[in-house]
């Protein structure tokens, strides 16, 4: 009778740790998600150009684009914001939270009229540009969809975040201070040997992590009804 009942309990608990094992992924998967009412209040006439809530970006590319973009605002009057987010929620298009942030920064069309925003969600490499009438008529809507999915997701997917940066904001400045464009990256294919590397990317620190933690809930499943059933034992 007590083997049957170890038995059915290990059953039980082996079960309740594969659902909480599962329920982590996807919790670790989406509380990171931000939405609009996570970004902070812009105060009117603030210029805080870039704002890293990812933390992805070192301070010598954060200087290097805010930089740039203080220089193309004394040139030209256009200002761009730059926010880094780590991940948008998977049901909500990245133009839609861009534009929302951009609605939630500047409540009208006047105070619009010559701002952009990018937004960059680093780890689900998605990028957007929202941008006031003056800022449009001078960024046609396919460099701008250009600037967002190559010149930046083609670093980005290898997470360099800082190049996809600082590429990103140095083709904007140069289309919106008149220059010609420069074009997206030139991407040349070449074969290189299998290497192994000592860093880890974003993306596999997170996975390890996370298995991790269902290995060791695995563990737990297995020793605790072991450990139960022999203390029994011992008792009988």
């Amino acid at each position: 009778m007590l083997k049957k009942f170890l038995l059915n309990q290990f059953k039980r608990l082996a079960i309740a740790l594969f659902t909480l094992a599962i329920a982590f992924q996807v919790f670790t998967a989406t509380a990171i998600a931000v939405e609009v009412y996570d970004i902070p209040e812009l105060p009117i006439g603030d210029r805080t150009w870039v704002q890293d809530m990812a933390k992805v970006l070192s301070s010598t590319t954060e200087g290097a684009v805010r930089d740039k973009i203080d220089e193309l605002a004394e040139k030209t009057d256009f200002q761009v914001r730059f926010l880094t987010v780590r991940r948008i929620d998977f049901g909500q298009p990245t133009q839609e939270f861009t534009d929302l942030v951009f609605d939630k920064w500047f409540a009208t069309p006047e105070s619009k009229t010559n701002q952009a925003l990018i937004v960059f969600a680093t780890e689900d490499h998605r990028t957007a540009i929202a941008t006031g009438e003056r800022v449009k008529a001078a960024l046609s809507d396919a460099i701008a969809a250009s600037i967002t999915d190559e010149t930046m997701l083609f670093p980005a997917k290898k997470s360099n975040y800082n190049q996809a940066a600082i590429d990103g904001i140095n083709r904007l400045a140069a289309i919106l201070t008149g220059e010609p464009d420069p074009g997206p990256p030139k991407v040349v294919e070449v074969d290189l040997p299998q290497s192994s590397s000592n860093f880890k990317t974003a993306e596999e620190t997170d996975g390890s992590s996370s298995t991790i933690v269902v290995i060791g809930l695995l563990i737990a499943a297995t020793v605790i009804p072991m450990v139960t059933y022999f203390w029994f034992q011992n008792q009988s």
